[in-house]
């Protein structure tokens, strides 16, 4: 071992003056080695250790010169083995310590043999160790497992001594951040439908309704499942980005509802409880999710202004319409999976009423002063309790409510499809809403008429310019007659004002099964379709998600998510009006459109009016929002105007633009004016014709009796009777009386010679009751003259007003002429 230098005046326990030598001494300093210390030197407590003991630590100030130590330490290197080496024992330090007390030479030094030492650790003892080591750990490992230090809270599973838990710091860590997947994925479901769906911010949200896990599952398909599908990001329509939100305890698993949404918030109403197993309706209560929090909340004992209870409806058709911060629900039923304390033995019963819900935060002028609604919001029944007033106004469920900007200063409600369990809404007439005057009006549409169903979709895009609105109805259900069952998977577009139906064509498309039930959202122009009955023949639609191109009219097999546009995706030039039409972005109207209602992609629709002619309501009264389009080279296609508003913002007729309706109007007095003077002319052609008729009638008899005409007639005077047809008749008694009439000529000029004689004659009844007289020449008298021109246009021809105004250059010849 390397020797130590130690001063007699410091104590050896106080190593805080010692220091290290250079480092080339201790590079030469193998410390690790064991000292070869002869068996009888060290069992010899005699032995005197010699006096020059040097260590490779020096104090400072001990030594003045390092190169001692570095001989000293050569010395030792080269009389030491390099292998095996162990220090020396505590004992003979000390014993050397206690000669050193007596010995006051500077340095002491000691030379090692180099002899070897062999030390071997028994093999035995080391197994005893490990064992030893291998049974704390079986003992110890249960206790800390159950131990509470380390399972905060955590219930251990299976036996107290089974296998070791996972780590459960994994658990703790990631707790806060991120929630586990459940081992049944809401999101995964064979076939889902009678959900309820709400757009916002690109999130299609889906709560509840009926789902099967597989097609053998025929009961506890009500469920309150809270789904979320991506708008923003494009998505194969195999594997949509379909996300399982935390479901919620509170709002009760039904279907058949709707969810209303603000910017910010989804209001949950109405539904139906399961049927299998039944469940009992509990007392209606508004619920509400906000989406920044992720909280829901309820509001229960929900009133209308009037302080009426508001009830649970299902089946029935409801609409958003955000800016105005409302929700509305039309229609539906009410039964014993709908209200509490419902008598079984009572059918249930179809509405035809309205509920208007003003959302938290927001003022409704025809409530509360304008005031905005307080937490709860404001409820109110538009209708004569809870009934239309009206007789042709049917109740209906299974329907659809459609929201259309414009034509109003509110916009307009469609609503389409539906009915009752004995009878159908009419298609070939639509009930329209008019927001603004709460009061709804009929509008008849043309062209090929869609069969009548129920629980269909349907959704609307807007054209850039504004002029026209496709609603898009996919799909429903034919129920009548009983057991006559049938999914419909047809796409239908009412083009909206001109009413017009046009049935989509799709062949040799991936058309998806015959649906109802299902939902219908439009974002960046696509109808996203989910879920939906499919009937008995499908055992599953799996994940049920389809998208539908409104541009191109055709089925796709992936969603596109469209760059650009805002958070309510308006197409660009209606980005300024909170009323247009979400989810339009990108729309061009298809060809199929314009052949009908004209215009060109961006819109520009030159049928603006209703085939049927409008008497009362929005579409008599208003029009459309004409936004300004701006084409690729810059250029304006069309300026904006905005319902009820002049070109200065003044209200009136004048909005802009030319005035269509003036023009119409105008027109159509004119051709009025036109038309009333020509039947005014007709009518005096026709009486001068009728008296030139009447005259030469009387003429024609006259001539046919031998009686000279008047002098007023142009004729030569002539010589008979002052009473000829007081003298003879044309009835068959003429002939025999012919005999006994002298004989007389014609001269040509009708001037008889002698008395009358009788005239052969035949008669031929007309529609005037008159009868045509034909005469012969008698003794070639002169009563057979050739006959004028006005003879020929007058011969067996009594005038009529109906004749006169199909030829009256005819009849204005005859006049001329005569």
């Amino acid at each position: 071992m390397a020797s130590i230098d130690l001063n007699p005046d410091q104590d050896s326990s106080d190593l805080s003056s010692f220091r290290l030598p250079p480092p080339e001494s201790l590079s030469q300093s193998p410390r690790h080695q064991s000292s070869n210390v002869d068996a009888s030197e060290t069992n010899s407590s005699s032995r005197r250790i010699r006096n020059r003991y040097k260590s490779a630590f020096t104090e400072t100030g001990l030594d003045g010169s390092a190169e001692t130590t570095t001989s000293n330490l050569e010395h030792l290197i080269a009389t030491r083995p390099g292998s095996r080496v162990r220090w020396r024992s505590q004992v003979d330090i000390r014993e050397a310590e206690q000669q050193e007390e007596g010995d006051m030479k500077p340095e002491i030094r000691c030379t090692i043999p180099t002899t070897t030492w062999h030390h071997y650790r028994s093999s035995a003892a080391v197994l005893s160790r490990l064992s030893l080591l291998a049974v704390v750990l079986a003992i110890m490992i249960p206790v800390l497992h159950m131990s509470p230090l380390f399972y905060a809270g955590t219930t251990s599973i299976g036996a107290e001594a089974g296998p070791i838990a996972p780590n459960p710091a994994r658990y703790l860590e990631r707790a806060p951040t991120q929630l586990l997947p459940r081992q049944d994925n809401p999101a995964d479901a064979c076939l889902r439908w009678s959900h309820q769906s709400a757009v916002v911010n690109g999130t299609l949200y889906l709560y509840g309704g009926r789902a099967k896990r597989d097609s053998n599952q025929d009961s506890n398909t009500w469920n309150n499942n809270f789904l979320a599908v991506d708008l923003k990001t494009g998505w194969q329509i195999s594997s949509p980005t379909m996300e399982s939100l935390p479901q919620p305890s509170g709002p009760p698993p039904t279907s058949n509802g709707f969810l209303w949404n603000s910017e910010d918030t989804l209001y949950l109403y109405g539904g139906e409880f399961s049927d299998n197993p039944e469940a009992s309706p509990v007392p209606y209560s508004l619920w509400s999710y906000d989406i920044a929090s992720s909280t829901w909340e309820e509001h229960p004992d929900p009133r209308t202004v009037d302080g009426v209870p508001v009830e649970r409806s299902a089946e029935g058709s409801g609409v958003n319409i955000p800016h105005l911060g409302r929700g509305l629900y039309f229609g539906g039923h009410v039964d014993h999976f709908t209200t509490p304390g419902w008598d079984i033995s009572v059918f249930r019963v179809y509405l035809r009423s309205l509920l208007e819900f003003t959302f938290p935060g927001y003022s409704n002028p025809a409530v509360n002063d304008g005031r905005p609604a307080g937490e709860d919001g404001i409820w109110r029944n538009l209708t004569d309790d809870g009934v239309q007033d009206s007789a042709g106004f049917t109740e209906r469920a299974d329907g659809v409510l459609v929201y259309v900007p414009g034509y109003s200063e509110q916009g307009i409600l469609l609503g389409l499809a539906g009915g009752t369990n004995t009878s159908y809404t009419q298609m070939n007439v639509i009930d329209v809403y008019d927001i603004a005057e709460q009061k709804w009006y009929k509008q008849a549409t043309t062209g090929s008429i869609p069969e009548y169903r129920v629980n269909p979709c349907a959704a609307a895009v807007s054209a850039a310019d504004g002029s026209s609105v496709q609603v898009h109805l996919f799909a429903g259900q034919k129920l009548l007659p009983y057991g006559s069952q049938e999914q419909y998977d047809d796409m239908w577009i009412l083009s909206i004002p001109s009413f017009t139906w046009i049935q989509v064509d799709q062949r040799d498309q991936p058309v998806p099964p015959g649906r109802s039930g299902h939902t219908c959202t439009m974002w960046n122009s696509q109808m996203v379709v989910v879920g939906g009955y499919v009937g008995t023949d499908l055992s599953c639609d799996s994940p049920g998600v389809y998208v539908f191109n409104t541009s191109s009219l055709k089925w796709n097999t992936n969603y596109a998510a469209l760059k650009g546009g805002n958070e309510l995706n308006q197409q660009i030039s209606q980005e300024q009006d909170p009323s247009a039409l979400h989810g339009s972005y990108g729309y061009t109207v298809p060809q199929a459109v314009q052949e009908v209602i004209g215009g060109n992609a961006m819109g520009s629709a030159t049928v603006t009016a209703p085939a049927q002619t409008v008497t009362a309501g929005p579409f008599a009264t208003g029009r459309p929002i004409i936004y300004t389009v701006t084409q690729g080279d810059g250029s304006v296609a069309t300026e904006t105007v905005t319902p009820g508003a002049g070109p200065n913002g003044s209200g009136g007729s004048g909005r802009g633009g030319p005035n269509i309706a003036a023009i119409v109007a105008g027109v159509v007095a004119g051709l009025f004016a036109l038309l009333a003077g020509y039947l005014g002319f007709c009518a005096w052609v026709y009486r001068r014709q009728l008296a030139l008729y009447k005259r030469h009638v009387a003429m024609s008899q006259r001539q046919s009796l031998g009686i000279a005409a008047p002098a007023v007639l142009g004729l030569g005077p002539g010589k008979g009777n002052d009473s000829p047809l007081g003298k003879s008749s044309l009835d068959a008694t003429s002939a025999t009386s012919s005999s006994n009439a002298r004989s007389g000529a014609g001269a040509g000029a009708g001037r008889g010679v002698g008395g009358y004689h009788a005239v052969p004659t035949t008669t031929n009844t007309f529609a005037g009751g008159l009868d045509r007289v034909s005469t012969n020449s008698v003794n070639g008298g002169g009563l057979n003259t050739a006959r004028s021109s006005t003879d020929d246009l007058m011969d067996g021809q009594e005038p009529t007003f109906l004749g006169v105004l199909l030829s009256p250059r005819r009849s204005l010849k005859v006049i001329n002429r005569d």
